[in-house]
This record gives C-alpha cells, structure tokens and sequence, in this order.
C-alpha cells in the first residue's frame, strides 16, 4: 500500500510516466494523441531556421491491446494523419490469461496494420542478437510518411518453467524456478533488486546527453525569442499551462431580450469565443460536428499534410479513440486543451478513457450533447437516461448539465479553469430561455444556488431542476407563488461542485428543515435522494425514452409545468 509503482503505473503517482494505461489498448490511443499534439504544434510553431518541436512517441502493446476495439480506432487514425513519428512495438508472445492466443485470436495482427497504411516491420531473432531490434528502431526512424508497426516475436516468461504459458502472464515464480532462471543468467550470486554498475553507468550516460540536449533547445530558443517574438510568447504560455489574462472576459453574455437557443447552441457560441483567445484549444467531435456545434469556424481543419496546424479535429465514428487520443493531447504537457464531442448517449463508447481522464487529472473537456429524451425524433436508441448519473459517479469527473446561456457560459469557465480535472457539459437538443432569471455565473462555480424564491427565510417547498427542466422548475413556482405558495428554485448545475461546498453554504441553498423537496430532472433518479431527502420527490426517467417531437416526449413522461404543479400539491398537502 502506497507504493509508488503499484500494479499498473500511474502518472499521478509514479515519476516519469506520461499516461496512465492500465486497460488494454488504451496505451496505444495516448500515444497517438501524444505523437498528434507533436505534429501539430512542430507545423504551428517550428520554422525553417528553428526547430523546437521535434520528438518521437514510442508506444509497446501486447496481444490484449492487439484485440482491444481501441487500438483499432486509433492505429487507423494514426495512420490517416501521417503520424510517421510514431512507432509501436508489439510484444507478440502469443499470451493472454485464459492462455494462448489462439483461443481468440486468428488473424495476422502485422497485415492489419500494414492494411491500416503503417509501416510494418517484423523481428523473429530477438533472443539470438538484440541488432535487429536496433536495425527495426533504425528503420522506424527513417520513415518520413507513414506510423511504424514493429512485431517483435517474443516468449513470456524465458527463460522459466513457465515460458511460453499463460502462467507466465500473472502470479509468481517458484524459488526453484527463480534459482534456475538466475543460474541460466549467471546471476546466482547476486542480491534481489541488484544493479551492476554498468547499468548506473550508462543511465548517467543518458542523463549527460539528455542534459546536452535541454542546453542546445534552450540556446535554440533564446535564438527563436529574438526572431519569432510573438509564436515564443505563445509557445512559452503554452508550455507553462498558463491562460491569458482576463481570457474569461470573451465569453457571451446573454439578455432576456436575445432569441431562444438550445444549450449546444450557446455553447457553440463559447466555444469559438473562447478558441480567439486560448491558443491550446484543440479538438472536434466523432463525426457530429454539426450536430454537437463545435466546429471552430476561423481554424483550420486537422489534415495531414495541407493543415497540421488546423484546430478541428475530425475523429470520424471512432467514440473510444477519440476519448483515448484527448487524454493523450492533455496529458502532452505543452498546454493544450482538447475537447471532445459526441451526443450523451455515445459516452457509453468512451466510458473507460473517460474514467482514465479523472484517474489521470487530464483535463479533457467533453461536450455532450442531445442530453436528454427532449432530443426527440431519434427515439430511445439516441435518448440518454442513465447516462448522466453513470458519469457523476466518476471520481475526479466534473458534470455540468447547464440550463441556460449564461449557465452555458459559466461552465466552459469552471472547465477551462480545471486543468487537472476532466469536465463533462452536457447540453440540450430543444431550445431553452437565453437568460432565466436569478441565474448566474457565479451560482455555477458552486454547483448549486439559489435562482428564486418568495420566502423570507424558510420555504415550503424546494424546486430543485437542471438544465432545461430548470425553467419549468420556474414556471412551475411562479404560478404555485399565485396560490400564496413560499417556493424556493435551486438550480443544481454540478454535483461535485456543490458537493465540495462548506456545511454552510449547502445549509442556506438546501435547509435541512425544508423538507418538501421536488427534483426534476429527464434521467435516472439514482442520486437525487440525496438532496431531496426521505420525505422529498423525484421526477425522472426509468424506462427508456420513446420516439416523437420532444413536446410530446417531455409531455408523455411528465416534464410539464402543470405536473411539476400536481406533483407540489401532493408534497405540501
């Protein structure tokens, strides 16, 4: 306990780990992001009499990873952008836990990516001389067009009594096997954990060179200060992780008097206010660009070869990868903030990478949209339900569920502000007010605040809504308040926020002796006990969604004013 090289590495816990990668194949999707993050920022910044962006990624996988859907995804992705400086190297053993692979696995995993478009290369003597593995790395090196593959054709456990065995793959050695293994090495006399000094003395080698390297970059740099004055200062804040001053300040701000729109219509509006001033934001969607509105209209697209400076990003179908290939770019360590975007209902897809951004404090921004059965017409195939309450359940993991323009607006400020911590904003289909009132940035930042209410002090009843439901939460009060009604509406954009607020605060939102407490919210209800109390009532959704216009589902479920105002009655009788 504690260890800081538990089971799988961690990059919050482990020194020189770049990405946490426990589940199969999600190593292989970082590691495209990390080579994508490279290319882009060398076309952005780099110019013909200095070079400052310039590395390789390395990735190793094995046969889960060959397996996992993933790998597929990005590899294909990998080699549709050209990312020659990329090389993965495939442990192939032939293993996985249930045994060999065969029990699964049939295919020739080296012709699949050939046929992707990679550079393929195959090492079948790694045990005779280590040189062809160098010569396959040299080789790796010297392609200029497309993602090297190497194969490299190995045995688990050699040279034990488990060699060759899926045994091998987990568990320990015997200590007659151990004893035997250290006598085929000639390694008998020495202690556990014993470094020979050559091995000190070539990693302090590396760390000379690597010292030489870092001198000749910055007197690179300081000649590049001179000659290119505004790319370095963009580029130093970028790698510093700094936001411009005041970079808040874009973003709109909405009067009652603007149109209606929905909430991914809003956000569209942030998105490309925020992308004048926040050189690191980079990102795009899985094939729903225009559907989730998060094309950057004054960039470029991502391309190959035409613009590899381009800021949108296309992932095509590919959910998983995309996510996979975001916590890549975050976790780059040059400043960039990737965003990515698929309907609510589509994070079911990227899940596990999404879990990887909160576990790794990759301040991914993912925009979700279509949140609720108000998308309509695409039926319960397309209608999240149990969606959000999936995602709040995730450590670490921000959800904001805005009801409004403004509300829109203050959650981009909260998640570009968390660079450690992955948000989710999920956003509506239908159009809602641009400006309800009583809500307000500052509210968001908390998670929950108060937008109305016609008590002095203590209410009798407490509305509690997010998102577009929000609105009906108030006019829904507003009429209860013409029966003489005291009602509260609080508007609960972000659990985890409001969650992290002192006793005190949540005291004067949510008093304990308001007992009377209705949340209206079109999802799962698992949750929301917890703020409505034992003796409070939750509107929700616990069947799946139905096709039709989003009236007429909202209607069929309940989410009208008129049910919020009988469901109040029977609270407060």
């Amino acid at each position: 306990l504690g260890t800081s090289t538990p089971g799988h590495p961690e990059n919050t816990t482990t020194g020189g780990v770049e990405v946490t990668t426990g589940p199969l194949g999600q190593g292989v999707s970082n590691a495209v992001g990390l080579a994508l993050a490279e290319k882009h920022l060398a076309a952005r910044f780099n110019k013909n009499d200095c070079t400052l962006v310039n590395h390789r990624t390395f990735c190793i996988m094995g046969d889960g990873c060959a397996m996992e859907g993933i790998s597929n995804e990005a590899a294909s992705l990998a080699s549709h952008w050209k990312l020659n400086k990329l090389t993965l190297i495939y442990d192939a053993n032939h293993t996985t836990i249930d045994g060999h692979t065969s029990l699964a696995l049939s295919e020739d995993v080296e012709a699949r990516f050939r046929a992707l478009g990679w550079n393929t290369i195959r090492v079948e003597c790694l045990y005779d001389s280590l040189n062809s593995f160098q010569e396959a790395l040299e080789q790796a090196i010297m392609e200029t067009q497309r993602p090297t593959f190497i194969q490299v054709e190995s045995l688990i456990g050699h040279p034990s009594k488990k060699e060759g065995t899926s045994k091998a793959h987990h568990g320990t050695f015997e200590k007659d096997d151990v004893e035997e293994i250290k006598r085929k090495a000639k390694w008998s006399d020495k202690e556990p954990f014993h470094v020979i000094p050559m091995v000190y003395q070539e990693f302090q080698k590396q760390a000379e060179y690597g010292m030489s390297l870092d001198e000749e970059w910055n007197s690179m740099m300081e000649i590049y200060k001179k000659k290119y004055p505004i790319e370095a200062c963009e580029f130093h804040q970028l790698l510093e992780g700094r936001l411009p001053s005041h970079w808040e300040d874009v973003l709109p701000r909405w009067t009652d008097s603007d149109p209606m729109d929905s909430t991914r219509g809003y956000s569209e509006k942030c998105l490309n206010s925020l992308a004048r001033v926040l050189p690191g934001l980079i990102g795009g969607s899985a094939d729903l660009a225009g559907s989730n509105k998060v094309h950057l209209k004054n960039f470029d697209d991502f391309r190959a070869f035409e613009s590899p400076w381009g800021r949108n990003i296309h992932y095509g179908v590919r959910e998983h990868a995309m996510a996979g290939i975001s916590n890549g770019l975050a976790l780059h360590g040059s400043g960039l903030i990737p965003f990515a975007a698929t309907f609510l209902i589509f994070t079911d897809y990227m899940k596990n990478s999404m879990r990887l951004s909160s576990l790794s404090h990759a301040g991914v921004i993912y925009i979700c949209t279509h949140d609720s059965i108000g998308l309509g017409e695409d039926g319960p195939t397309h209608q999240p339900v149990e969606q959000l309450a999936g995602l709040r359940a995730i450590p670490n993991m921000l959800v904001f569920r805005p009801a409004n323009g403004n509300e829109t607006a203050a959650s981009y400020k909260v998640a570009i502000s968390h660079r450690n911590q992955p948000s989710v904003i999920a956003l509506s289909r239908q159009k809602v007010e641009s400006n309800l009132a009583g809500t307000s940035k500052v509210g968001v930042e908390k998670g929950g605040y108060v937008i109305s209410d016609n008590s002095n002090e203590v209410p009798d009843l407490i509305l509690i809504g997010t998102g577009s439901e929000l609105c009906l939460c108030e006019g829904a009060a507003q009429k209860l308040r013409e029966e003489g009604r005291k009602v509260r509406v609080v508007s609960l954009v972000c659990w985890r926020l409001f969650d992290q607020q002192p006793q005190e605060y949540r005291e004067a939102v949510l008093p304990c002796n308001v007992e009377k407490r209705l949340s209206v919210e079109a999802g799962s209800p698992l949750g929301w006990r917890e703020y409505v109390g034992t003796k409070g009532h939750i509107m929700s959704v616990q069947t799946f969604g139905a096709s039709g216009s989003y009236i007429d589902v909202f209607k069929k479920y309940g989410f009208t004013v008129e049910s919020i105002i009988e469901k109040a009655h029977s609270l407060l009788q």
